[in-house]
């Protein structure tokens, strides 16, 4: 309640008498040791309108006694209980009254029981740390957060997230200005550890320690000093193993980060579902013996049948589903594993970042944090990525350049054979490819991948006449590819299946001009066996011969593979690792194998069980292969 002497302030500008005014009529009650100090007396805040006054006004003047107060007022008793805080209403112009002093929630110490000690701030901090540096162990969720910039918090500013392409906007414009898409602008509010003031773009993002002043340039020796490279990588046993292994450069690189993709429902999943049962089973002593496989497309459930169904029984491979990084960070931390397997980046998202999960800023941001998590904790990271309609991984492109390796698995769905390719590899060469086939129990290794492309065909078969076999190499692996030719005579036109359009045209231009065949009133179609591609140039000759063979319906010899490109004049050019393509046919047991003369130099010391048909051109390879016997 006012005081009996309280008047209405003549200027609400006159702060000073208002505060030793509030001092003097305080002062006059009897102290209660009890209630604390009068702190707000001497800090006196100005409150807006919208506080909770009382409606009862000062009508006490004030004298120019009031602003000559003493220094001893200063000293003042601590009010008695049920007093009332004066405060300053800039708005109303009057000295208003509260039971309670402002800025105090009714949970706070000045609410507690009375005869209950309460212990001081520094008390609470000090409580505060000792339970903090109780946990000495750092989260390994901090890697994937926002750490707070330094400076003044600026006003959070609304942004407008595209949820189609991630692209934001200060405006609502309606449509996203970006990809154009109608009705996906969201509205996103950053919180206060997420605003864009108060991310770090240069240090937090790297995963380099930020320690600089214990950081110094290292020699090569000191690096490579007591490190056995031999041993360093993460081995993979079995054939299966094996062919993984060799598309890696040796096995797993710990701290790496693996990107695999590849078309829906090649296996993609059961890859890393049988790469995580070899590694969580070949497991050395004193190393961790865990294997964690999070999924953020299936739930445990169903990877646990889709194993029984592969019979992978190991006992240290771990499931988790989830699609939150810090979560799952968190949730595997106390297993410490080997090897983590997230599938798929595109199904995982950042709390700290705007748009939903698969967006590009999610995919960029979470591939961020994970290769800091990789790289600070030397753990390999493997990641399933989802591809587009045009075959590339979705996402940015800067995502196949944040990480370490970036594998594609390529296969037809009507076709058993699946091929690991290695696009990039900061560990090994990008030169060879895994050969697999799939079948009810998950993918088998080929164990001779260059005959699987290959058919078993009598001597005598009438189907011979048209087939013609290739030898080409694809990465490092050779492969024996059969290719089918069939002329008739018409007004149709030809078809290419597994060829390059534009150079079927000219082998077959070049025929017709330079080895003189009257292609010219026939329908010429070509096909490759096995759904393969050809588009290596040493497969030019073999293209030619069956063309040749079906014309003049001359059946080749099954014992015969052919090795060169074609010029626009006919003659026969040398294609590279003639000798790696001549053995490999030679293992396949074929007895004859026509190259270009250039080449016989070269395959001579070799000394192999095979008879080299050189030749110039292709007027000498119909008169080789075509004359009668």
């Amino acid at each position: 309640m006012p005081h009996p002497s309280a008047a209405m302030l003549p200027s609400p500008s006159s702060l000073r008498s208002v505060l030793h005014l509030s001092r003097r009529l305080l002062l006059r009650r009897a102290p209660d040791p009890r209630l604390p100090r009068p702190l707000l007396l001497t800090h006196l805040r100005l409150l807006s309108s919208t506080s909770s006054p009382s409606d009862d006004p000062l009508t006490d003047s004030l004298g120019t006694s009031a602003a000559t107060s003493s220094s001893a007022d200063s000293e003042a008793e601590a009010p008695v209980e049920g007093d009332a805080w004066g405060l300053f209403d800039p708005v109303a112009g009057r000295i208003v009254m509260q039971e309670q002093p402002p800025y105090s929630s009714p949970g706070s110490d000045e609410d507690a029981p009375k005869g209950k000690g309460k212990r001081s701030v520094r008390e609470k901090g000090a409580g505060t740390g000792r339970s903090v540096a109780g946990k000495d162990q750092t989260r390994w969720s901090s890697v994937a957060g926002v750490r707070r910039a330094g400076g003044k918090s600026g006003k959070e500013r609304v942004t407008y997230v595209c949820s189609n392409c991630g692209e934001g906007s200060s405006q609502w414009w309606g449509t996203c200005r970006h990809c154009e898409a109608m009705g996906t602008l969201t509205k996103y509010v950053p919180g206060n550890d997420s605003t864009d003031s108060e991310r770090s773009h240069h240090a937090y993002r790297s995963w380099v320690p930020q320690k600089s002043k214990e950081m110094v340039p290292q020699s090569l020796q000191q690096v490579n000093k007591g490190v056995d490279h031999s041993e360093w990588r993460i081995p993979l046993s079995g054939s299966f193993g094996v062919e993984i292994a060799r598309v890696l450069g040796g096995g797993i690189v710990p701290g790496s980060l693996i990107l695999v993709g590849g078309d829906p429902g090649v296996g993609k999943s059961s890859l890393m579902l049988q790469l995580a049962s070899i590694v969580s089973e070949n497991i050395g002593v004193g190393e961790s013996s865990a294997v964690v496989y999070v999924s953020g497309e299936e739930s445990i459930e169903q990877i646990g049948n889709r194993a029984s169904r592969m019979s992978i029984r190991s006992r240290n491979l771990y499931l988790y589903s989830s699609t939150d990084i810090e979560d799952i960070l968190d949730k595997i931390q106390p297993l410490s594993p080997k090897v983590l397997i997230i599938d798929s980046i595109q199904t995982v998202y950042l709390r700290a970042f705007a748009g939903s999960a698969g967006n590009m800023t999610q995919v960029k941001e979470c591939t961020s944090a994970l290769l800091r998590f990789a790289k600070l904790t030397n753990i390999p990271v493997f990641l399933i990525g989802h591809v587009t309609k045009t075959g590339d991984i979705a996402g940015p492109r800067l995502l196949e350049h944040i990480v370490d390796v970036v594998l594609y698995m390529e296969g037809e769905r009507c076709l058993s054979h699946r091929l690991l390719r290695s696009v990039k590899n900061r560990f090994g060469s990008t030169d060879e490819i895994g050969v697999f086939e799939m079948s009810g129990y998950g993918l088998q290794a080929v164990l001779n991948p260059t005959e699987m492309f290959l058919t078993e065909h009598d001597s005598d078969s009438e189907i011979l006449a048209g087939l013609a076999v290739a030898v080409v190499l694809d990465g490092s692996r050779p492969f024996a590819i059969e290719v089918q030719a069939l002329c008739i005579s018409g007004s149709c036109s030809g078809g290419v299946v597994g060829i390059p359009k534009n150079r079927a045209d000219i082998i077959i231009s070049v025929l017709m001009k330079q080895a003189g065949l009257k292609l010219q009133d026939n329908a010429v179609f070509l096909n490759v066996v096995s759904g393969f591609m050809l588009t290596e140039t040493a497969g030019d000759l073999a293209i030619a011969a069956s063309i040749c063979s079906s014309f003049l319906e001359y059946p080749i010899p099954n014992d015969i593979a052919f090795i060169g490109e074609i010029g626009l004049g006919g003659e026969l050019r040398t294609v590279p690792r003639m000798d790696k393509r001549v053995l490999a046919i030679a293992k396949l047991g074929y007895k004859k194998c026509v190259v270009p003369k250039t080449s016989e130099k070269l395959l001579k010391p070799l000394n192999l069980d095979l008879e080299i048909l050189p030749c110039v051109n292709l007027k000498e390879v119909i008169n080789t292969i075509f004359r009668p016997q």
